[in-house]
């Protein structure tokens, strides 16, 4: 009542989450745009987010894009992330790579891993500045380092092949079982040939086929892989598929 801008986010989370009210988005945006426009960084990321994904009131890219560069201009590295997505897409604002990279770039300076990941894609595209493939390495390994699962990925395939650093198959493998884990089906599948293989790891076809069935439920498939699966005994087969459920499994709990 007094104006206070962070009460009005809260109040907006308050009816997004149904804490002691009944849940109700097109409420909440209304109270994070009011944090918005008495100069609330997390009203006008939350609202902008919303407008801009269409979550709980009517999709508004333009209108979603002024909030999310209100946020942007206070330093907010999410609102600036975003920001830079919508340049590249050309939606709610002119399409504009250089612009983007730009905006990327500071999120990714801040530590954000889906940036560092997005800024090392536009090093290696050449999108909003000359292809560079060691800068890319260099931030996609950083969102790797984070956790981020896709740059785990990435970043293997770049340690395999030397692309922007030194070959080094056993770290490849590393950030492929990391995103294996994580539940990534094309890691799933590259860790599925470095045990077939040998690379980067000890040989071990069991517990290749194990992960190549898991990644061959989530669609991906390897006819060189389903060979080498035939080839096992019996028992080794039961094992790999027993090993490749219990996976599943227990992905599904977590």
């Amino acid at each position: 009542a007094k104006g206070e801008p962070q009460a009005h986010t809260l109040i907006g989370r308050i009816h997004a989450e149904g804490l002691g009210v009944p849940q109700n988005q097109v409420t909440a945006a209304q109270w994070y745009a009011k944090a918005a426009e008495l100069g609330d960084v997390e009203g006008a990321l939350a609202v902008g987010t919303m407008l801009v994904q269409g979550n709980g009131v009517a999709k508004d890219i333009a209108l979603g894009a002024k909030y999310l560069e209100m946020a942007a201009r206070r330093g907010n590295p999410i609102a600036t992330y975003n920001l830079a997505l919508l340049f590249l897409a050309g939606e709610g604002k002119p399409e504009n790579p250089i612009r983007a990279f730009q905006l990327m770039e500071y999120s990714a300076e801040q530590g954000l891993p889906s940036a560092q990941y997005d800024f090392g894609t536009l090093h290696a595209t050449g999108t909003g500045t000359t292809a560079n493939v060691f800068e890319a390495a260099r931030w996609i390994g950083r969102a790797a380092i984070a956790g981020h699962v896709e740059a785990e990925l990435e970043y293997g395939i770049m340690l395999f092949k030397g692309q922007g650093l030194t070959p080094d198959e056993v770290r490849g493998a590393w950030y492929f079982r990391s995103a294996a884990e994580k539940g990534n089906a094309i890691a799933q599948n590259r860790y599925a040939r470095c045990l077939a293989h040998g690379a980067g790891v000890q040989m071990n076809v069991v517990e290749a086929t194990k992960w190549h069935l898991i990644a061959k439920s989530a669609g991906v498939e390897d006819k060189a892989l389903d060979e080498i699966a035939a080839k096992l005994s019996r028992a080794d087969r039961l094992a790999a598929e027993k090993a490749a459920f219990s996976w599943r499994d227990q992905a599904m709990l977590n």
